[in-house]
């Protein structure tokens, strides 16, 4: 006679839905208090990313957010300015499964209200067009228009080889609205190809993680297979995050001055390279409070400033890569040298790049 012991060990599947519920506890109820904007703009983030990526949430661990659920429409009304974040977190919560339909009233307030009369920006105008769609609704009448603009400011290669983060997020949030995240071909040309590998191209070498996670995940979303040494620059950095949770009866220890966003757009990526995201995050413990923190080793000094010095004290500068390639590298550290190196390798185009980035034009008298 023999004792069979039978353990109740969670699988993939399980496990996948645990490591979302723990991230949803954490942005939910312990990293910021709900009447932080704030607090909208994270969930709104890790939402939009579960929803997205098609990750199954059971209806049990949306429970966190019900009571802002619940008082979703009272805190549109209140709070107007903030439409965008209210709508993205209630249209993604009923996608993930919550039970009700508070969006499609909401989405119809606002529209009454004339809330994206408000906005200054193309951009902004074709996120709030993105979400009220999601219920059948246009705020612009004139979307084309919209989209004409938005098209002509990505199709400017140029414009992109030059540092400029807040041009950089912005060309990937267009293609996130024109391709509704990943959900239609956004018929983009070798013109805006180009925009995305040129900032691509300068974010690799400034080691900004979170900006190439999104560039690739725009890249990926257009039909387009972003470059394999920045994939797997950025699947290194991803082991090198550290998750911990925090012990119970430390309330004075919320994790908001972390790297989270950093995590979420790699885990995005991972995501949309049909990997499973947010892999790192613990399994709650007894115990423990819920809240974690996210971190990774502080990045040492970025290789496209150093470039960027050599060719700025450079009063003969060409803008012909093959003359100023071995100049360059003279004066950069091994460390930088190696990056410039990896950064010419991941695409066919850093000749056409280097003409725009070293600035060699002289503005004349």
């Amino acid at each position: 006679m023999s004792n069979v012991v039978y353990l109740n060990v969670p699988g993939p599947r399980e496990r996948r839905a645990a490591r979302s519920g723990a991230l949803i506890r954490s942005f939910a109820a312990h990293r910021r208090g709900p009447e932080d904007v704030f607090w909208l703009k994270e969930n709104a983030e890790l939402l939009n990313i579960l929803e997205c990526t098609g990750q199954e949430v059971p209806a049990t661990l949306l429970e966190p957010y019900g009571a802002f659920y619940d008082n979703a429409r009272e805190k549109l009304a209140f709070f107007p300015q903030y439409y965008r974040f209210i709508l993205s977190l209630t249209l993604d919560l009923e996608a993930l499964g919550m039970p009700g339909d508070h969006a499609e009233s909401m989405c119809a307030w606002a529209l009454r209200q004339d809330l994206v009369g408000g906005e200054t920006s193309d951009i902004q105008r074709a996120e709030a067009f993105r979400l009220m769609q999601r219920r059948g609704m246009d705020p612009l009448g004139d979307q084309g228009a919209a989209e004409a603009r938005l098209r002509d400011f990505i199709a400017r290669p140029e414009r992109f080889a030059l540092p400029n983060k807040k041009a950089a997020f912005e060309l990937t949030h267009i293609v996130f609205y024109l391709s509704e995240y990943g959900r239609k071909d956004p018929d983009l040309g070798p013109n805006e190809l180009r925009s995305l590998e040129n900032a691509g191209l300068l974010a690799f070498l400034d080691g900004n993680l979170d900006l190439l996670a999104e560039i690739c995940v725009a890249m990926r979303y257009a039909g387009f297979n972003p470059s394999g040494i920045w994939e797997e620059w950025i699947n290194c950095k991803m082991s090198e995050f550290e998750i911990s949770e925090l012990d119970a009866g430390q309330p004075g220890q919320r994790p908001v001055a972390d790297v989270y966003h950093e995590y979420l757009t790699s885990s995005w990526l991972a995501g949309v390279q049909g990997k499973t995201p947010f892999g790192e995050v613990p399994l709650r413990r007894r115990g423990q409070s819920g809240a974690l923190a996210i971190h990774r080793p502080r990045a040492g000094s970025a290789a496209l400033r150093e470039i960027s010095v050599q060719l700025f004290r450079m009063d003969d500068r060409s803008d012909a890569w093959a003359a100023m390639r071995s100049q360059i590298g003279a004066n950069l550290t091994d460390t930088a040298r190696a990056r410039l190196a990896q950064a010419e390798a991941s695409t066919g185009h850093f000749e056409a790049f280097f003409e725009e980035f070293a600035r060699a034009q002289k503005v004349s008298a």
